[in-house]
Order: structure tokens, then C-alpha cells, then sequence
């Protein structure tokens, strides 16, 4: 951990901050916090603050699924580094934390140490990881509701211009946050917005998109706007994804470009993507898992709802990205079925783990599909889409502990049958009511 001395509470400071929160997300995928003055950084980061073993079992309507190991007695620590500090809004700093025990060793359910596991795999394999993350959002009305009645353009200037002032006060708030932003646009759906963020590390990148969420949800605060990170906020309308892009390179390069296989790819990168996609039947409950989810996850919704890969094919789940000129980032493939109701961490993690384990067993990669994967010819192993099917598969699976632990496997479902047993039965619209405000930071 970073050290915390009084020049850094200095300079916190004189940028006016007064209070500093240190945040965990949950295995729901929500956000939640603690805040200590400015004076006690301190004791932030040298022992943490406490919080009960049950936050990692929080649920999105503030229930909490018990399991036989999570119950009312134990204790955790939140515990941040002054080196991830950010300033949020005035007098607010922000930091990731881990979860930890009360002798400083990172919790069992503590999902961005598991994917600080996962990066050092790689980097233990001689391979450099980046990744990048594009957020889908949708802007709502102060009282949740949709923040236009107007006819939608899609991408269109009148519906981004529209919401100049708002974007303007975006791009200065990420800046000054120190978040790199690549690009906003207005998106195919009514008051839909995107922000894709540059490559990272892996940890880096989920920090970011959590930082990304706060700062969307505070500017829009600002503008008499509310934000919906919902898979799908309003039944019928389009959904949110959550896109992770990932690109692995060794001592010879990249792993994904420069090879004499399809598109350029070497032999482990085709391993990696074919890695991806063996386990996503296991996964699904990880990247889509929520009460909502199925209700993007479908075809034709360009929610990558089909498991096969093709070059820059948006309806296949892992849709990949040549090294062209066009491209200045270099070849990676995206995962297009994550959504926002996912923890970004335990995505990341699961995403990443899926590749290595393509390259540890030199797994072959599948015909590519190039068209809609609805009119192909070309099979496709069935994905359980439905939130039953995916727990079931997840709970069972031996690649889900081996990737990301029994405990954290256990947990997740306790919390997505939770979902299931409080809102399965509910019409579409009622469930997209329950939980459009969920994931808001």
C-alpha cells in the first residue's frame, strides 16, 4: 500500500478536499462506499474501515443473501492506496479498495484481488495484458423516468448537441478525475449514451469504469439528469452493454496480429480467443447474470448473444478487432455479451482467465463465423441465456471455481438466485422498473 504522508494530505487539501470514500462493488455489481475526513486518510489506508462480510452478498434492492460462511458475525476492512486517489467532485477524493481481512490479507470474495491474481497469471506467462472498456449508459429524468419524449436520432448531432452542456461538463469532470476518455457519443437507443475509455492494465481498466460511473452519474446529477447503467432500463428499448477488449503480446509481439492465421492471428492468439469462447456457456452467470439481463441478451439486439467470434462481427459474442490502420490500439477482441449489471472486476478476471487457459491447453479455434450468426450455416454451441439455465451452469462448472474461486462462484449465485426468487415471476416491465437505478453510482 501506499504510504500516506502528510504531503499527500497536503495537496488533497489544497484541491479543497474534505472527505475521501473508499469503495468496494459487490457481487450484485453495485457500488458502495466509506468516507473518512480528510485527517484520518491515514487510518484508511493502514488498517481500513470496517464493514461486515455481508457486503459482498448485498443484493440490488439492499437485500442480502445469506450463505452457510456469510452470516451476521465477522468483520472486513476496506483498505485503499493514496496512489489511487482521485477528486470526484468538490471536496470529494476517491479510491478503489480491496477487501481485507482483520490482519491485512485480501478477503475470499474480494473480486479486484482476483483479478489482480488473474494479471499476474499472465505476466507469470511471459504475456503483457491490456484492456479496454466501453460503458453504455442511459440518461433518465430526474424522477427515473426517460429524459426525452422527442423523436431519437441515433448518433445523430441534434441528440448529442442537445446535450451539449452536459457533455461539455463530462469531458472536464473525466479529465480533471484523471479518467481517460477516447470518445462519447449519443447511441443507437432513445437517450442512450456511450463513453469508451483508453487500454489499460487490467485492474487499471475496472477502476476506471468504476470511476467512469461515478463521474457519469454525478455530472448528469448536475444537469437535472439521473443515469441508468441497467442492462435494459425500460422493457422494449435497447440495452446497455458493458464491452471488455483484451490484447495479450509476449516477447515477440502481439499475440493477435502478425501471425499467418485467420486475420493476421498467431497460433496463441487463436488459442486465447477459442479459450474465450470454450467457457462461456460456464460464464454467462459472471458477464449477464442478472434478473435483467436476459432481456438484452438476445439476438439480433448486437448483444453478442451467440457463441462464436468473426472479424468485427457485432452480433457474435467475442467480435474481433484487426490491427489496421483504423485501428491505432492494435489488434484485441471485445466481449460483447458483458453488461453493466456484471462486476467489472470479476469479468475482467473471468475474460482474461478464459484466454489463458485457450493458450495453456492449445485449445483450436472455431470456424469463424463472418455473417449473421442467425443466417449461418456454421453450428454453434447453445449458450444458457435464461437466468436459471446460466446460475445452474455456473454453479456446477469446474472451470468457473478453477477461474474464480468456489467461494466467489458460491456467493455469486446466492446473490443471482436471490434476484431470481424476488423478481423472476415479475412481468419484463415490472423487473426493469425494480432495478433501473440499481447499478447508479
Amino acid at each position: 500500500m501506499g504510504d500516506p504522508d502528510l504531503p499527500a494530505v497536503d495537496i488533497l487539501r489544497e484541491e479543497g478536499v474534505a472527505i475521501v470514500a473508499g469503495s468496494v462493488t459487490d457481487l450484485a455489481g453495485v457500488t458502495r462506499a466509506k468516507y473518512v475526513p480528510l485527517s484520518r486518510l491515514g487510518a484508511f489506508t493502514r488498517s481500513g474501515m470496517g464493514v461486515s462480510p455481508s457486503w459482498s452478498v448485498f443484493c440490488v434492492d439492499s437485500g442480502i443473501a445469506f450463505t452457510p460462511t456469510i452470516g451476521v458475525a465477522g468483520d472486513l476492512r476496506i483498505r485503499i492506496d493514496t496512489e489511487d486517489l482521485r477528486v470526484i467532485e468538490a471536496g470529494v477524493a476517491w479510491a478503489p479498495g480491496v477487501l481485507a481481512d482483520q490482519y491485512g490479507e485480501p478477503a475470499v470474495l474480494c473480486t479486484r484481488t482476483r483479478l489482480a491474481v488473474a494479471e499476474r497469471a499472465a505476466a507469470d506467462r511471459g504475456l503483457a495484458v491490456k484492456m479496454g472498456a466501453e460503458l453504455e449508459c442511459t440518461m433518465l429524468a430526474a424522477d427515473a423516468g426517460p429524459a426525452t419524449s422527442e423523436p431519437w436520432s441515433p448518433y445523430g448531432i441534434r441528440t448529442s448537441l442537445d446535450r451539449s452542456a452536459f457533455l461539455v461538463d463530462l469531458a472536464t469532470s473525466a479529465e480533471r478525475a484523471g479518467l481517460s476518455v477516447e470518445q462519447l457519443h449519443t447511441e443507437y437507443g432513445h437517450d442512450q449514451l456511450e463513453m469508451s475509455l483508453a487500454p489499460d492494465t487490467p485492474v487499471a481498466t475496472a477502476d476506471a469504469v468504476i470511476l467512469a460511473r461515478i463521474v457519469l452519474s454525478r455530472v448528469a446529477s448536475r444537469h437535472g439528469l439521473r443515469i441508468s447503467f441497467s442492462p435494459v432500463p425500460f422493457d422494449g428499448a435497447a440495452g446497455n452493454g458493458a464491452h471488455l477488449h483484451l490484447s495479450l503480446s509476449d516477447a515477440d509481439g502481439p499475440l493477435l496480429s502478425g501471425g499467418d492465421g485467420p486475420h493476421g492471428l498467431r497460433a496463441d492468439g487463436a488459442h486465447a480467443i477459442a479459450g474465450v469462447l470454450d467457457t462461456l456457456p460456464d460464464l454467462i452467470g459472471v458477464y449477464a447474470g442478472s434478473v435483467v439481463s436476459p432481456l438484452r441478451l438476445k439476438p439480433g439486439n448486437w448483444a453478442g448473444a451467440t457463441a462464436c467470434w468473426g472479424l468485427e462481427n457485432r452480433e457474435a459474442a467475442v467480435r474481433f478487432v484487426a490491427a489496421t490502420p483504423g485501428n491505432p490500439h492494435g489488434a484485441n477482441m471485445e466481449l460483447k455479451l458483458i453488461d453493466p449489471s456484471a462486476n467489472p472486476y470479476l469479468a475482467a478476471a473471468a475474460f482474461l482467465g478464459s484466454a489463458l487457459r485457450g493458450i495453456d491447453r492449445a485449445m483450436d479455434l472455431p470456424e469463424e463465423i463472418p455473417e449473421n450468426p442467425a443466417q449461418s450455416d456454421i453450428a454453434t454451441r447453445p449458450l444458457p441465456l435464461a437466468q436459471p439455465e446460466a446460475l445452474d451452469a455456473m454453479e456446477t462448472s469446474q472451470v468457473a471455481a478453477e477461474l474464480l474461486t468456489s467461494d466467489i462462484v458460491d456467493a455469486l449465485v446466492a446473490v443471482r438466485r436471490y434476484e431470481q426468487k424476488t423478481y423472476g415471476d415479475q412481468p419484463p416491465a415490472q423487473i426493469c422498473d425494480a432495478v433501473r437505478l440499481a447499478w447508479t453510482c
